[in-house]
């Protein structure tokens, strides 16, 4: 069986659904012949992160025209035609597809808080959805979590596959060897205490709560920083004014989009991984704070919670003094206690692996094709 997967949608900066289809196109060659889908500009790079993997283009840069290439042409094309299975990974599907189709499911915000996206995307996604679920041969849900709730919000026959994002043990780790040089290089101090906040700055990760939070928190820890990873999103521009008023703004530094080799030792040298995102489809951030062994504080009751379970600490959502309250507890904790948490932490993530998520979209393959 011969997979083709649409990697046009994802930036040069991936990012949540564009790191899990960076991982799905480096892991399916190994496990079946893999074509992959880019934009005409992107063959390149393409070809540097799967090179066992057949590369096309012909996906228009323009992402109004590459969304109207995809529902208008691809379905016809070379592209489908040459495979036996078409993976859409990101919600949206060619139509009149000549070729069985798999469609990956994150999350349902769409419909359940449309108020957290542009109004015209939540719109488009709510309509695409509802066309994978009713013509998709048969649906990926990265979460027990986004397949319960695709159930409530969009009933459908199509069977559904869940198959959980993983995480690189060897990469997000407890310990690294170069992570002084990496904090020289992007000109960060090692001894600095600071709470991490990993995401792309948009108005669902509750960035806004954490910032309430930390200045209640700043007012009785006059050492402790916030440190912001992550690029600009929708609504970005609305946290200009509470860092502009912030009052221990001196405190707070944003990092931006950070690189994959810093990434795990800011995730392992925080006091503490604040993510009191108002929901997700499954919260990568989190899974990777787990692996490196961090204390992480999450919202309760979201799908964090099915992936942290009981290693992480909670937060009610929106309730900034709640937060405050619970990051003064986790910096307070005993080294002893801690260290049981981040082993545990850790031990958690193990369960989490790309291998296991990779068997299950094959699963999902072997269902579309019949």
């Amino acid at each position: 069986m011969k997979v083709g997967l649409d990697v046009s949608a994802v930036p040069q900066q991936p990012a949540g659904a564009g790191r899990y289809i960076v991982e799905l196109a480096q892991r399916l060659p190994h496990h079946l012949p893999t074509e992959l889908l880019s934009r005409s500009d992107d063959i390149e790079r393409w070809k540097a992160i799967a090179p066992q993997a057949e590369i096309l283009g012909g996906v228009p840069t323009n992402r109004l025209l590459r969304l109207l290439y995809e529902r208008e042409l691809l379905g016809t094309s070379r592209a489908v035609k040459g495979v036996d299975v078409w993976h859409s990974p990101h919600y949206t599907m060619p139509h009149r597809s000549s070729r069985p189709t798999a469609v990956t499911i994150h999350d349902l915000t769409f419909f359940t808080n449309p108020e957290w996206h542009e109004p015209a995307k939540a719109r488009f996604f709510r309509q695409a959805i509802r066309y994978a679920a009713k013509h998709a041969d048969v649906l990926i849900s990265v979460s027990e979590f986004t397949a319960q709730l695709l159930s409530e919000c969009v009933p459908t026959k199509v069977p559904v596959v869940v198959a959980p994002h993983g995480v690189d043990l060897e990469h997000f780790a407890p310990v690294g060897v170069n992570d002084e040089v990496l904090y020289v290089s992007a000109g960060l101090s090692e001894s600095t205490p600071y709470i991490l906040f990993v995401g792309t700055l948009e108005p669902r990760k509750g960035l806004d709560v954490l910032l309430h939070a930390f200045a209640e928190l700043a007012r009785e820890n006059d050492e402790i920083e916030l440190w912001i990873a992550g690029q600009m999103g929708w609504g970005e521009s609305s946290f200009a004014p509470l860092l502009e008023r912030h009052p221990v703004r001196n405190r707070i530094k944003r990092l931006g989009f950070v690189s994959e080799e810093l990434l795990p030792a800011l995730l392992r040298r925080a006091e503490v991984v604040a993510y009191p995102s108002r929901g997700e489809g499954f919260g990568l951030p989190v899974l990777e704070a787990m692996a490196c062994g961090a204390s992480v504080i999450t919202s309760a009751k979201t799908v964090m919670a099915e992936i942290a379970g009981p290693t992480a600490r909670y937060s009610t959502l929106g309730e900034a003094g709640e937060l405050a309250q619970v990051l003064a507890e986790a910096l307070a904790e005993p080294f002893a206690r801690r260290k049981e948490r981040t082993v545990a932490a850790r031990l958690r993530a193990q369960q989490f692996t790309w291998d296991a998520s990779i068997a299950q979209h094959l699963e999902a393959y072997r269902i579309a094709n019949g």
